[in-house]
């Protein structure tokens, strides 16, 4: 079964710039290529055909939780109270100078440093209260910080998410 992890990601000003750099659009991951080992780059190009693809990532305190992604996981992206889009997860690696380049954050701010690729990202706008809903979950909870979902509440949110 595929894992589910909640990703803030529509929060914050910074956030949203990041999105708007690799959410909202793709980016040409081959101009990063210098960067990239090898291995790394011919799986996203296996995955990514087309050599374009959505990129988020998460901070190198998360590097353990991050070794357990895989392709397939599902990741909803958070913020203003809503999960504000989804996606299946294509390939996940570590690379801080991919993300340093690409996402060109303000010195002493957020580096990712764990980096993944996305298939099938879709905007959602939906309200936390539908999370809440499901079993395990708790009403207010307003989702702070990058969270893996067991799997009885990653079912739930897989149920929801095909409904």
């Amino acid at each position: 079964m595929a894992q589910v992890f909640i990703q803030p990601s529509y929060g914050t000003a910074d956030a949203r710039r990041y999105g708007a750099e690799s959410l909202e659009k793709t980016v040409d991951f081959r101009e990063f290529a210098d960067l990239l080992d090898p291995a790394d780059l011919a799986r996203l190009n296996a995955l990514h055909t087309s050599g374009r693809a959505r990129f988020w990532g998460a901070k190198d305190k998360y590097d353990r939780r991050m070794d357990t992604v895989t392709t397939g996981d599902v990741v909803l992206f958070t913020g203003r109270k809503h999960v504000q889009a989804t996606a299946e997860v294509g390939y996940s690696f570590r690379n801080p100078a991919f993300g340093r380049r690409l996402w060109n954050p303000d010195p002493g701010k957020c580096l990712f440093s764990n980096i993944y690729s996305l298939r099938h990202y879709r905007r959602l706008g939906m309200p936390y209260e539908e999370i809440w809903a499901l079993p395990g979950f708790t009403a207010g909870d307003n989702f702070m910080g990058l969270r893996f979902l067991d799997e009885p509440k990653s079912a739930a949110v897989i149920g929801l998410l095909r409904s």
